[in-house]
């Protein structure tokens, strides 16, 4: 029996990522992952039970690690503008350090494999709800019975709350905007774009 290489798992689990991003799922195979690795066709399967199995096993792990991220410095107690100011740092810090992860999670937001991502979210996996949503949704109510903001559906708020961001960071990856005129993002455009999504959900 072979035995795990923590280096080459790492490996494997990057190289995934990169070849999901470049070829999208329907194109990622076992082969090409093994080829972008300068590995053996069976090395992956020293670490996985199969192509799924790698997937799920990213998601999962990725995911858990996006959140954590999220939630650095978070207050579900803060006001409104103080605990969205934190989210949108957190989230442009992560998106900026890891943007193939965010090429990724389009992937998985578009495929069967979402149901992962949304058990972890929504803390379906062992019957617990995920500190991310618990502390996201402490927020809402928190804001909305302080009268910061009206109640809403969580989809209209996350439509307001965070819609912007995500555009102005698919155009940064992208390197321009629509039009294809070019485009990098700043902090200036960055808070610019923030300030307009606060009074939008203020009273």
């Amino acid at each position: 029996m072979r035995t795990r290489d923590i280096n080459k798992e790492q490996l494997v689990k990057q190289k995934a990522i990169e070849t999901i991003v470049k070829y999208g799922l329907e194109g990622f195979t076992i082969n090409k992952l093994a080829k972008a690795c300068g590995i053996s066709v069976g090395t992956p399967y020293v670490y996985y039970k199969d192509k799924d199995d790698l997937i799920v096993k990213i998601v999962m792990e990725e995911g858990a690690r996006m959140e954590e991220a999220m939630l650095l410095d978070f207050d579900p107690e803060a006001s409104l503008e103080d605990g969205l100011r934190i989210q949108w740092r957190n989230r442009y810090k992560y998106m900026i350090e890891n943007p193939l992860l965010g090429q990724f999670f389009d992937q998985i937001n578009s495929s069967t494999y979402q149901d992962q991502f949304l058990k972890m979210f929504n803390g379906e996996e062992g019957n617990l709800m995920s500190l991310f949503k618990k502390d996201i949704s402490a927020f809402i109510h928190n804001v909305v019975k302080r009268g910061e903001m009206d109640e809403m559906p969580f989809e209209v708020y996350w439509s307001v709350a965070y819609s912007p961001l995500y555009s102005l960071l698919r155009f940064h990856h992208r390197g321009k905007s629509i039009g294809g005129k070019p485009f990098q993002i700043t902090d200036e455009i960055l808070w610019a774009a923030f300030d307009r999504v606060v009074k939008a959900l203020k009273n």
